[in-house]
């Protein structure tokens, strides 16, 4: 078996996808979950009047959303459970799909303000997704800056079952190995739930090294920089030292920098692992056993043939998880997967690396859903 870019959407029929993005519509369906003192602060700060969608995408840029995805009129672009169903859930006929939402309430700088919005953003998420179909998931959006409130948000979320995952942004305020994000991975390992990093920023700094970017191309490719560097950290820190259950999975990542940063990693780690005795195997063993990759977008000329070698140069073919990154557009037509993998590769990447990487995902979940198809 292999996939086809002209195959029937069928051909992934069982897959789980580890990247859907439902789309806040507006503050007002955050408003019943906010309690009075809350409702009345998004007013008197006119906060109800902005778009707090946490993406650099342009509104009408192609990679915003497929074409024959666009929603009539001034629907945001995967707000409706219903277009959900019918342009992924059904089409591609999803076992499971993992619900990734970026919404403004993780970078609040008020960070009661921020707590109070990723709470209201994960009851809505429970009753206005995952409640409606049984075959949706979701990550815990959290607010990162201030440990001790992420914490209880995953200590309250974590109780339901469908919340797989706790979602931080790839360029928050300091690098993901910091001890005093510890207390986060403690909670998710502590609940059987994945850390998903997500391409993306809280602009606290420039996206880029050397600065501030002009265009918006600069801020899209210097990603790829970001996921390095929060990977090298969480390594080098000791994270998976200190919680040797803990799975990381970086989605919208890309996927070329690995092989020349993970030879890199093990090349330099060689030569100055006296000052991290706690990293005691090679950043590629760590890796293969702790990371994860969503495949979109794969960033190579050649999909199959880089996918391939990067197989070959990491020595695992359990680091791929598929993904749509529904509502955006990373690859053409109906081509989720490149044409030209192995049959067992495809298996692999489309259900047993996602059922691996997320433990929860295996067992039954402890609240019955109605299963809704509109």
């Amino acid at each position: 078996m292999t996939t086809d870019p002209s195959a029937s959407p069928q051909a992934y029929a069982g897959a789980i996808d580890c990247d859907l993005h439902p789309a806040v519509p507006g503050m007002d369906v955050l408003a019943p979950y906010l309690d009075d003192y809350w409702r009345e602060m998004i007013a008197v700060r006119a906060l109800d009047r902005l778009n707090l969608s946490l993406t650099s995408y342009p509104q009408n840029a192609p990679l915003s959303c497929r074409p024959d995805w666009k929603p009539k009129g001034a629907t945001k672009p995967g707000s409706s459970l219903t277009a959900m169903q019918q342009h992924v859930l059904d089409r591609f006929q999803v076992k499971l799909g993992i619900l990734n939402c970026l919404y403004g309430g993780q970078v609040m700088h008020s960070e009661d303000m921020a707590a109070a919005l990723c709470r209201a953003t994960n009851e809505w998420i429970r009753d206005t997704w995952l409640d409606r179909d049984s075959r949706l998931r979701a990550s815990i959006v959290v607010p990162a800056h201030n440990t001790e409130l992420a914490v209880a948000e995953i200590e309250r979320a974590a109780a339901d079952r469908r919340f797989v995952q706790v979602l931080l942004l790839v360029s928050g305020e300091v690098t993901l190995g910091r001890r005093q994000l510890w207390p986060i991975y403690a909670a998710a390992e502590r609940h059987d739930l994945a850390i998903g990093v997500h391409a993306g920023s809280a602009y606290r700094y420039a996206p880029t090294s050397v600065g501030w970017p002009s265009y918006f191309v600069e801020d899209y490719v210097a990603q790829s920089g970001a996921f390095e560097n929060q990977l090298q950290s969480l390594i080098s820190e000791g994270v998976f030292a200190k919680f040797p259950r803990l799975r990381v999975v970086m989605i919208e990542s890309g996927l070329t920098w690995l092989s020349g940063f993970i030879w890199r990693a093990d090349k330099t780690w060689k030569g100055v692992r006296a000052e991290v005795p706690w990293v005691t195997r090679a950043p590629s063993d760590i890796l293969r056993d702790h990371v994860r990759f969503t495949v979109q977008p794969i960033d190579d000329p050649n999909e199959a043939e880089g996918l391939l070698r990067l197989i070959d140069h990491l020595k695992s073919d359990e680091l791929f998880l598929f993904s749509t990154d529904y509502p955006h557009w990373q690859f053409d037509g109906d081509a989720a997967l490149p044409s030209g993998l192995p049959g067992t590769l495809v298996q692999k990447i489309l259900r047993d690396n996602p059922l691996a990487a997320y433990p929860r995902l295996a067992a039954p979940v402890d609240k019955p859903q109605a299963e809704v198809h509109a």
